[in-house]
């Protein structure tokens, strides 16, 4: 197999101001974390900006222009309590979903096999019309639409393991056929979506919420019984993976009880089933994950497995 790591020295630059825990050592982490040995000649690309017209297929345009236009010359300014922007932040937002595309691109036209995209801020909670929960534009939902509109494909599958459930995605993904968003979160829990009822118009959302401390049983039972068989019957001709390491247990911001073993095993399965449905294409990218220690080596362990394959 062969693996892609796309990142940008930009991406330290997003400034979300002092004790804000979706901060520029949590992408340091991830970098030294993939320095170990086997990951440290993986192939790094340098994430380019995303276009405005990519960031539309999913973005309300007035919305696109509106974050753009609010970066500060100085100071920082919050979209909402938790999203901020600082003079730095343009070529960090634009790359973090930039790197989706590119990856895309790298996948689809046989480049590779697989990429990770080690960027910041994250992005899946950035809904069609509003920053939220740390995220100004969905970067996972830019990539998908970006897959079906420039390489025409038909079948697109998200899975989002983060802790949180990926509300943004969710609504870019609800009225679409073709695109499958299925989801493992801690529930009831920040940002108050992700219950089981809430379907899609095309039966096409999938979310398997878990209770507060619930953990390696209970998040495999879910992936197996629901996640799994889900994406086997859409059978997506991509699959792309929301990489949250926030339900680790040593992690701050919630109650779930993972540990490192359990990212290694999900992302083997879903190697699995990506070799077996889409020609092994996987594109995964960075989301959420507060402890540096357990954010590190559990993002290590996930691209050890995609390489792997």
């Amino acid at each position: 197999m062969t693996t892609l790591i796309f990142t940008h020295p930009d991406c330290l630059d997003h400034d979300t101001g002092p004790g804000h825990p979706e901060r520029p050592d949590r992408l340091r982490a991830v970098q030294a974390a993939l320095q170990q040995d086997g990951l440290a000649d993986l192939e790094r690309r340098s994430a380019p900006e995303a276009t405005v017209d990519q960031l539309e297929r999913v973005h309300e345009p007035d919305y696109v222009a509106h974050v753009l236009a609010s970066i500060p010359a100085q100071g920082l300014v919050r979209l909402d309590p938790d999203t901020v922007l600082s003079p730095t932040s343009r070529s960090a937002i634009l790359r973090a979903a930039g790197s989706v595309c590119a990856a895309v691109d790298a996948v689809m036209t046989g480049e590779t096999d697989n990429a990770f995209c080690a960027v910041r801020p994250c992005g899946h909670h950035a809904e069609p019309d509003r920053a939220m929960g740390f995220c100004l534009f969905n970067n996972i939902a830019v990539g998908a639409a970006h897959a079906r509109a420039v390489h025409g494909v038909e079948r697109v599958a998200v899975v989002d393991f983060d802790v949180h459930h990926g509300n943004g995605t969710q609504a870019m993904f609800w009225d679409r056929p073709g695109m499958l968003f299925a989801s493992t979160h801690q529930w009831p829990f920040y940002p108050g979506t992700g219950a089981a009822d809430e379907r899609g118009e095309h039966d096409n959302i999938v979310n398997i919420p878990l209770p507060a401390f619930s953990g390696t049983k209970e998040f495999r039972l879910a992936m197996e019984s629901f996640i799994f068989p889900a994406i086997e019957a859409f059978g997506p001709d991509l699959l792309m993976i929301s990489a949250g390491f926030d339900a680790h247990a040593e992690d701050p911001l919630a109650q779930i009880e993972l540990v490192d073993e359990d990212f290694a095993w999900v992302t083997r399965e879903l190697v699995a089933l990506a070799r077996k449905h889409c020609s092994s294409r996987i594109v995964s990218v960075l989301e959420g994950g507060y402890d540096l220690d357990a954010l590190g080596r559990a993002c290590a362990l996930h691209v050890r497995e995609l390489a792997a394959g």
